[in-house]
């Protein structure tokens, strides 16, 4: 998976600021081409961040580093089980 160029607390504070230009008249396009990135990110982010702040966001995003860790820890279990079983019961 691609690494994010911007961290949670600068999607945020984008993401107030999209909602600032987008109040003052600007279009989502123009919003975007401001601050370099796609419709389809903006969209995307606004999803997933929507409505937190900056504490809320870090947390989501440690949250989803560990999840991804124990996902990792628990797969490399089951194919360590998977082994001993083979050998436990001689069919290697």
């Amino acid at each position: 998976m691609r690494k994010s160029k911007f961290t949670p607390d600068q999607i945020v504070r984008m993401l107030r600021e999209a909602e600032l230009q987008r109040a003052a008249g600007k279009t989502i396009a123009e919003v975007c081409q401001g601050f370099g990135i796609s419709d389809q990110t903006l969209h995307r982010w606004r999803a997933k961040y929507g409505g937190m702040d900056k504490k809320e966001a870090r947390r989501l995003k440690a949250l989803e580093e560990e999840n991804r860790r124990l996902k990792k820890l628990v797969a490399d279990q089951a194919v360590s089980i998977d082994i001993l079983k083979e050998v436990a019961e001689g069919n290697f």
